[in-house]
């Protein structure tokens, strides 16, 4: 690896530049080199900060739809599919290895997703680290804010490691070199506890409009309430006798986290700190918090900005449209969901509308769509060329252009620039803090009335119901279920499988798709470490059962 020295004064260009630099892979970990960091480098005045911070959130994005973290915690479940479709998705067999719970540290899934998301994760860290370094050696106006916001970013970084690798090593200076693994206890704490500190010490409750996005005390408090939630998965190494149980639900009860309190209990807190606030509001339209405009909707709490710009928009409705629904771009349709999951959500309940079913048409001029005629899009539309998305997907291997529903809970940007949308994606919002607090209720008294009422009022929405009341009585079954319809799409289904002993047992069998997922060994609770990672370094040890 080459060595990094900064030798002179970096003004904000220069310092944003290095921190937009891509990670480069070390393969030569005995070097030790020069520290980033030195008394000629610091910040000088806040707008180096600001340049330098802007990196560090830039990251974010590799978090966000449609990159490998996403893939990796949406295709390996139940809602997202990704049929070879003729000489389309093939890629090596990523995808199918993903979806079925087939991978191993060097197989396609692990090269292209783990070790994509293994990178994006610590690169973060690394703009974290580099950026928290240079403001604590600096004199410079609102430090105590900037370390914590470069720590909360940190610690989110941190927070996607332990919930899809468990314990990995933590490094919070600028100095390279290999380091061994901690457990997940001691990052859970770590994580816990950097959140906790940049909460406390520094962090906005709100932000004024021209900073919508950055960090917030409502944002660490979002990320914690969901670790105490999960504190039952995240605080255990692995599956077997003493740790998960990837067969049956995976409780906050009993759990102990920072202060001495019982997991349910500070879950139950955190949330209440958010909905008690007054910074946030459930939005009255669903859509809000998911179009083109959704920067403005009052539900979120921590989100990742994207804009209608070259490589900086989200676009995840180009890996999930069809070729001949988006003009003038050409979709490369392949993201899918599976008609179990389709048909788990009652047809009256307005939250279904983000799968598109049934025929189709162009997303934003609203003229009927075509399948492809000799591999082109049609001039014209005839019932004959009709795109109609099936319900079902009858060969994960072999899928026809218009086999299985899709997702669109994002849709296009009218103003996008060629495949990059505005829309931004919300990590946290309100709507799940609900979730959270009813499910972590519902553990402390089962069939909580309390508990039931919290679901009730987000299918409510301030007056503007989604779907009907529930009648109750509240059940964990009925918790998943309800967390499936809100938050379809956004990366907490794996999460939510694991912690109710669903993940690796489930199977594609009720949506009658051959060579479908099949139940998978309890270890593939956490992904493969990457053996690439591994051979590069030698103090790293491999998850259990890999």
């Amino acid at each position: 690896m080459k060595r990094l020295s900064v030798t002179k004064s970096l003004g904000a260009a220069g310092l944003a530049t290095l921190l937009l630099l891509p990670v480069q892979a070390c393969t030569d970990l005995s070097e030790n080199p020069p520290s980033l960091i030195t008394s000629e480098t610091f910040f000088h005045n806040e707008a180096e900060v600001l340049a330098g911070l802007a990196g560090v959130y830039a990251q974010l994005r590799s978090t966000a739809p449609e990159g490998g973290i996403y893939d990796a915690n949406e295709v390996s479940t139940d809602e997202v599919v990704v049929p070879i479709r003729g000489q389309d998705w093939i890629d090596g067999g990523q995808w199918i290895d993903l979806h079925n719970h087939t991978w191993t540290p060097g197989s396609a899934a692990a090269r292209a997703f783990f070790n994509g998301a293994w990178n994006s994760a610590y690169t973060g860290v690394a703009r974290a680290n580099l950026f928290v370094s240079a403001v604590e050696n600096a004199t410079v106006p609102n430090k105590a804010r900037y370390v914590a916001e470069g720590r909360a970013l940190r610690a989110f970084y941190y927070y996607i490691l332990m919930d899809m690798f468990g314990g990995v090593p933590i490094v919070t200076t600028t100095e390279v070199g290999a380091n061994p693994r901690s457990t997940r206890r001691e990052l859970f704490d770590f994580i816990e506890g950097e959140l906790i500190a940049a909460r406390d010490s520094g962090l906005p409750a709100t932000w004024g409009a021209a900073d919508n996005g950055r960090f917030t005390k409502g944002g660490t408090d979002a990320i914690l309430a969901n670790m105490y939630l999960n504190a039952g998965i995240f605080t255990k190494d692995g599956a077997g006798a003493g740790g998960i149980n990837a067969a049956a639900y995976n409780s906050c009860s009993g759990v102990t986290v920072s202060g001495g309190q019982d997991a349910c209990a500070a879950a139950i807190a955190a949330s209440d700190r958010l909905l008690n606030s007054g910074n946030y509001q459930l939005a009255d339209s669903f859509p809000q918090n998911f179009r083109f405009d959704n920067f403005k909707s009052p539900e979120n709490i921590f989100v990742v900005k994207f804009i209608a710009g070259d490589g900086l928009g989200m676009n995840l409705t180009m890996a999930a449209l069809h070729y001949c629904q988006y003009a003038p771009l050409t979709p490369w349709n392949g993201f899918a969901t599976l008609a179990q999951t389709f048909y788990a959500f009652d047809p009256t309940d307005q939250r279904r509308k983000v799968i598109l079913s049934g025929p189709q048409s162009d997303v934003l001029t609203g003229q009927p769509a075509t399948v492809r005629v000799s591999g082109a899009c049609p001039a014209t539309w005839t019932p004959a060329t009709s795109l109609i998305f099936t319900d079902t997907i009858r060969d994960i291997g072999l899928a026809t252009e218009g086999e299985g529903p899709r997702i669109y809970k994002w849709p296009a940007d009218p103003a996008h620039v060629s495949q990059n949308s505005g829309n931004d994606f919300a990590w946290f919002r309100l709507g799940e803090i609900y979730l959270i607090k009813a499910e972590a209720l519902n553990e402390q008294t089962p069939g909580s009335g309390a508990a039931l009422a919290l679901l009730n009022t987000l299918r409510n929405r301030n007056g503007h119901p989604v779907a009907p009341a529930l009648a109750g009585p509240i059940t964990r079954d009925l918790i998943i279920k309800e967390r499936l319809f809100e938050l379809f799409g956004e990366q907490k289904r794996r999460q939510d499988l694991i912690r109710f002993g669903q993940y690796t047992g489930r199977t594609d069998a009720a949506s009658g798709m051959v060579g479908g997922k099949q139940a998978s060994a309890a270890h593939y609770i956490l992904m493969a470490i990457p053996q690439t990672q591994m051979d590069a370094n030698p103090l790293l040890t491999q998850n259990p059962g890999y």
